[in-house]
């Protein structure tokens, strides 16, 4: 299994156990679900549910609804106006290039093009989008972006390809 961490503050992101797609190779986009989970009980990563479970039925007493990956990963909600992210994500890039000529030089020039026409698409579609941090929190690293597909019904984050890294477990 693949562990994702921030490069820059190394709060866990999310999994492979989770559907995992590449978009325009400057980010990854994971899929989520709604689960229901009491104080204490397992955690749903993403399986199937079990087919006595009763999905659509009441919660039970003590349950929540929680996104799954923010809930695995204990992501953070935050919240931006267009301003603030954009003045966010400029100081993000910066920092994820500075890392990346340290660590991987050779992505610098794919990193710069890729993410500066994935970021038009993200403020294209500004309004449609929540922001999580990680579990620190930490004002440097990454912003997760919460959207939902054409069917308005299902979750899935945006996640920055070359501000995370691979951990096997």
């Amino acid at each position: 299994m693949l562990l994702y961490e921030d490069i820059l503050t190394g709060d866990e992101m999310f999994s492979d156990a989770f559907p995992v797609k590449e978009v325009d190779g400057v980010a990854y986009e994971v899929d989520c679900v709604m689960v229901s989970v009491k104080a204490g009980a397992d955690v749903d990563i993403g399986a199937n549910p079990s087919a006595e479970e009763n999905e659509d039925g009441p919660l039970e007493e003590g349950a929540q609804t929680v996104n799954n990956v923010v809930h695995s990963f204990r992501l953070q909600a935050t919240t931006f106006d267009k301003k603030s992210y954009l003045a966010y994500l400029k100081g993000y890039m910066k920092a994820v290039k500075a890392k990346l000529q340290e660590t991987k030089p050779e992505q610098v020039a794919e990193f710069e093009q890729a993410a500066q026409n994935f970021a038009k698409k993200i403020v294209g579609d500004f309004k449609n989008f929540e922001f999580f941090t990680g579990e620190s929190m930490n004002p440097d690293g990454m912003v997760a972006l919460l959207n939902y597909r054409a069917d308005g019904v299902t979750p899935y984050f945006t996640f920055w390809k070359h501000g995370l890294k691979q951990v096997k477990l």
